[in-house]
C-alpha cells in the first residue's frame, strides 16, 4: 500500500481502568492512575491503549451500563483528568481508544427513566424495546429469548397507575436495557457522542457488542432461546448480526474519515464482533466499515497445532482478503486468563500453562496484522479462581448463582510492587483494600519483580514488541506454512521471519538451523523444545513452504 496506516500492525494494550492503578487510595483504579502508568506502557512498547468504560454509571456491570456517554464517573476522575491523560499519551506517542457501548445503556440513563414514566406506545418508549406480554394478563415475556447473563431477556415494569405493565428487552443484565436502533433518534445521538470524544482528541473507539444493535423487527421466538446464556456468546440469530448493523458502521466510518481528513491523523474503529465464521467476520471490516474487528477464534482454539493452523488460515484468507488486517487476541476482560486456560490442571501460573501462554504470545506477535494485549498478560498473571462468593461482583453470578463463567477472576487489580496486598496498586495507603482481593502469590508477579527478571513474561513481551517494531510493515505481511512434524506449527512471513511453535511436550528439530532471535523458553540451536515458540530470520534452509 502506498500509505502507511498505523492501525494495521498496531499492538494495543487493554486497560481495565478500575484494576490498573489507583491514585486516590479508594481501592478502585482511575484515570490519574492510568496516566501515572503510561511510562510503564511506553517501556513495554505498545502503540496504544484501549480504556474500559469510565463513564457515569451505577456500575451494575462495571461501566458497561452507561448512564451518561459524555462525562467521566467521579470514581475515575473528571473530564479535566481525561484531557490530561490524552495529552500525556500523545507526548509519549501512545494512541488512546475509548470503549463505547451502543447496544445498551444503564437503567439509570435519563432516556430510560423517561421511558419508564411514559405511556405505552410513547416516543420515549420507542427508543427501547418495550412490548406487551403474552398470556391473558400479559404475565409472560413477549418472546422466549434469554439474556447472555442468564435468565429471561425481558423484565416487566410497573406502570404509573401501579399496575403490572409492559416488558423491556435486555440481552445482558436487567439494568442494561437494549437501545432500539430502528429508531432514528438513537443513531443521531451516538453520532453526537462520537463527535464529543473525537473533539477531545482521542484516536478511535473499541465498539462493544458490535454485531448487536439491531434485533429482528418482529422479535419472534428463538428455536434455541438459552443458546446465548449456555455459550455466553452472541448465538441467537434473531438478536445479533442483523444486516442493518452494517449501515451504522458505514456512517461511523464516514465520521472518522471526516476527522482524519482534517489533520491527517487516522481515527480507528475496532469492533467486538462475535459471529459464527471468519467469512461473516470479514463483512464487518470491508473498506467502508470498521477498520478492524477482534478475531476471537484464536482465543477459543484448543491448544493443538491443527486447531491453531485452521483458524489462522481462515482468518488470513477471509479477513485479510478484504483489505483489512486480522486483529489477533488471546485474552480480554471477559475471559479466563491465558496461563490458567492453557494449564493442565489450572495452577497458580507455573508449569505447563505458563509455558504455553509464553509460546502463544510469541505466536500472536509474529502473525501479520494487529494484536491486543489484556493488562496483566505481560506479567503472566493467572486467573484468581478462589475468590469467595461474598466479594464477587459479576452480574452473571448475581443472576445465575453459578461460578462457572464469572469474570471477576481476570479482573483482580494488578500487583505493582511489594510483598503484600495492595502490592502498590493504591496510592501508598497500605490499609486500602482493592475492590477485589489480591491473593498472596501475586507478589511473584509484581511489575517491579518482572522488570528486574530478564526471564519474566514482561521481558518476553517487551523483546517481542521491540523485534516486531523493527520488522517492516508487519501489517501488510503474507504467511506461508512450512512442512513440519506433527504437533508443530511453523510458517514464514514475506519479510523472512520464521515462527515455529511446538504444541507437544517432547522436543523436535527446529525448522531453521541457527540460534533463534527470540524464544519463549530455552531453545538450543536446531532444537525446538516442547511447549515453546521461537523466531528466526530465514536462512533458506527451512523446510519447504506448503
Amino acid at each position: 500500500m502506498s500509505k502507511y496506516h498505523w492501525w494495521r500492525d498496531a499492538v494495543i494494550y487493554q486497560v481495565y481502568v478500575r484494576s490498573f492503578l489507583d491514585s486516590t487510595g479508594d481501592g478502585i483504579g482511575d484515570l490519574a492512575g492510568v496516566r501515572a502508568g503510561l511510562p510503564y506502557l511506553k517501556k513495554l512498547g505498545v502503540d496504544g491503549i484501549w480504556l474500559s468504560p469510565f463513564y457515569p454509571s451505577p456500575q451494575h456491570d462495571h461501566g458497561y451500563d452507561v448512564a451518561d456517554y459524555c462525562d467521566v464517573d467521579r470514581l475515575f476522575g473528571d473530564l479535566a483528568e481525561f484531557d490530561l491523560l490524552v495529552a500525556a499519551a500523545r507526548r509519549l506517542g501512545i494512541k488512546v481508544l475509548l470503549d463505547i457501548v451502543p447496544n445498551h445503556c444503564s437503567s439509570e440513563h435519563p432516556w430510560f427513566e423517561e421511558a419508564l414514566n411514559a405511556e405505552p406506545g410513547s416516543a420515549a418508549r420507542a427508543r427501547f424495546h418495550f412490548a406487551d406480554g403474552r398470556g391473558a394478563d400479559g404475565e409472560e415475556p413477549p418472546n422466549n429469548w434469554h439474556s447472555m447473563f442468564g435468565g429471561p431477556a425481558w423484565s416487566r415494569v410497573t406502570e404509573a397507575d401501579g399496575r403490572p405493565g409492559q416488558w423491556y428487552l435486555h440481552m445482558f443484565a436487567s439494568e442494561q436495557p437494549d437501545w432500539n436502533w430502528r429508531n432514528p433518534g438513537i443513531g443521531a445521538e451516538f453520532e453526537r457522542i462520537l463527535r464529543f470524544w473525537l473533539d477531545r482528541g482521542i484516536d478511535g473507539f473499541r465498539i462493544d457488542v458490535a454485531a448487536g444493535l439491531y434485533k429482528h423487527p418482529e422479535l419472534p421466538d428463538s428455536d434455541d432461546p438459552e443458546a446465548d446464556a449456555r455459550t455466553r456468546d452472541s448465538v441467537n440469530p434473531l438478536a445479533w448480526n442483523q444486516p442493518e448493523v452494517h449501515r451504522v458502521w458505514r456512517q461511523w466510518r464516514s465520521i472518522c474519515e471526516e476527522y482524519t481528513a482534517r489533520d491527517g491523523r487516522e481515527r480507528l474503529l475496532v469492533g467486538e464482533v462475535s459471529v459464527p465464521t471468519a467469512r461473516e467476520h470479514a463483512l464487518y471490516v470491508r473498506s467502508d466499515e470498521l477498520h478492524q474487528a477482534f478475531f476471537f477464534d484464536l482465543l477459543s482454539a484448543p491448544w493443538e497445532a491443527d486447531a491453531f493452523r485452521k483458524v489462522i488460515s481462515e482468518a488470513m484468507e477471509d479477513i485479510a482478503g478484504t483489505g483489512s488486517t486480522v486483529t489477533w487476541v488471546l485474552n480480554n476482560h471477559d475471559q479466563v486468563r491465558t496461563v490458567t486456560r492453557y494449564g493442565e490442571p489450572a495452577t497458580e501460573g507455573s508449569g505447563l500453562g505458563a509455558a504455553r501462554a509464553r509460546a502463544a504470545a510469541l505466536l500472536m506477535l509474529a502473525l501479520p496484522g494487529a494484536a491486543y494485549i489484556y493488562q496483566g498478560e505481560e506479567l503472566g498473571l493467572p486467573e484468581v479462581v478462589d475468590l469467595p462468593d461474598d466479594v464477587l461482583t459479576d452480574p452473571i453470578f448475581r443472576r445465575t448463582g453459578s461460578r462457572a463463567r464469572i469474570r471477576d477472576g481476570c479482573r483482580v487489580p494488578l500487583p505493582w510492587s511489594g510483598q503484600a496486598s495492595p502490592f502498590g496498586f493504591t496510592s501508598g495507603v497500605e490499609s486500602a483494600k482493592p475492590w477485589l482481593p489480591q491473593p498472596e502469590y501475586f507478589a511473584e508477579y509484581a511489575t517491579d519483580r518482572a522488570l528486574a527478571d530478564t526471564r519474566s513474561f514482561w521481558h518476553l513481551y517487551r523483546d517481542g514488541l521491540q523485534l516486531r517494531a523493527a520488522l517492516p510493515q508487519l501489517g501488510e505481511g503474507t504467511l506461508r506454512w512450512l512442512d513440519s512434524p506433527p504437533g508443530v506449527l511453523a510458517f514464514v512471513r514475506g519479510d523472512g521471519l520464521v515462527c515455529a511453535v511446538n504444541f507437544g511436550t517432547a522436543p523436535t528439530s527446529a525448522p531453521v538451523s541457527g540460534t533463534p532471535l527470540l524464544s519463549s523458553g530455552p531453545c538450543p540451536a536446531g532444537v525446538l523444545p516442547g511447549s515453546t515458540a521461537a523466531w528466526w530470520i530465514s536462512d533458506g534452509t527451512e523446510s519447504p513452504a506448503l
